[in-house]
């Protein structure tokens, strides 16, 4: 019999071997066979950590040349770029605009799904173009299958002018591979229900998200150690974890901290050369211009041994 699908042989189709019977399962049987896959998939992300460096090192030269990042992705996918998009100006203190994200289907489809969005190949092109892409950009094309023509149209767009593409997608197989400058393919197999890309795929997909955007963001100077210095203090929340942070690099009591910091105007990063140079806080800005934005060079000075210190680890 002629085969008609082109979808009937990709690996985030396939059946699982290993969860044939999972509908006579027990609660806990079923968590238990998740828990195995899900321990497949991080292997799989495992095996793509060159590639995923390779990534950083391409998104970290374009933050450092005034380029900007854009996730293109529809469903689950495209989900995930959003939320990687959202969640950067409050954690790393950058601008809307600096990583963004286009979604099939634009914002209705976030709450609920519209399918076929995700088939129209042209919409994909005119979506990226809105952003008018630059050689400076880089986009960041997501589809577990591989397949998804939205995210095609948009990447056939974006790499017309000359924008650096990177390719996340859980099909190896895929014939990207060709057409971007890098692909990041963790091969997670078959999902416990067949088809169901929110479960391995997408699990697979959010750590290599997340590997690409922290240590881009840490590789421009938005953290001192491991501290969030760049962090938006939106909330009482945030605003505590300035606090925090003040106390922590500079030896200073809580109350105190809180005055430094309204001094600097909010700004962790001046809050602390300002204490650690003696500067005012146009001071310090200019230092921390001069620095690159690092904490590190600004106040020449590592943040391990006191982290260490406080948490009396060797």
């Amino acid at each position: 019999m002629p085969v008609r699908s082109k979808w009937q042989f990709l690996p985030t189709e396939a059946i699982n071997p290993s969860t044939l019977a999972i509908d006579k399962l027990s609660p806990a049987d079923i968590v238990e066979g998740m828990l195995h896959e899900d321990r497949e998939m991080l292997a799989a992300v495992q095996r793509e950590k060159e590639r995923i460096a390779v990534g950083i090192e391409i998104i970290t030269q374009a933050l450092r040349h005034g380029g900007r990042i854009v996730f293109v992705g529809a469903g689950t996918s495209g989900r995930l770029g959003v939320l990687e998009s959202a969640e950067m100006p409050p954690t790393f203190g950058t601008s809307p605009d600096l990583v963004q994200a286009i979604m099939a289907g634009g914002k209705g489809a976030l709450l609920r799904a519209r399918e076929g969005v995700e088939d129209n190949y042209e919409e994909g092109s005119r979506s990226v173009n809105r952003l008018r892409p630059t050689k400076k950009d880089v986009v960041i094309g997501v589809s577990a299958s591989g397949m998804t023509q939205f995210v095609r149209g948009a990447l056939t767009r974006a790499r017309r002018v000359g924008s650096k593409i990177i390719f996340v997608t859980c099909d190896p197989r895929t014939e990207l591979q060709t057409f971007v400058d890098l692909t990041i393919a963790p091969a997670v197999g078959p999902e416990v229900i067949a088809g169901s890309t929110r479960l391995k795929a997408a699990t697979a997909t959010k750590i290599v998200l997340n590997m690409l955007t922290t240590a881009a963001m840490i590789r421009i100077g938005k953290t001192y150690g491991n501290l969030m210095v760049d962090v938006q203090v939106g909330s009482e929340k945030l605003r505590d974890r300035a606090r925090r942070i003040i106390t922590i690099v500079t030896g200073l009591e809580y109350d105190e901290a809180d005055k430094l910091l309204r001094r600097a105007q909010w700004n962790v990063k001046a809050a602390i050369v300002m204490q650690k140079a003696g500067l005012t806080h146009a001071q310090a800005l200019a230092r921390l211009r001069r620095a690159h934005d690092f904490v590190r060079d600004a106040i020449g000075e590592d943040a391990e041994a006191r982290l260490r210190e406080l948490l009396k680890v060797g």
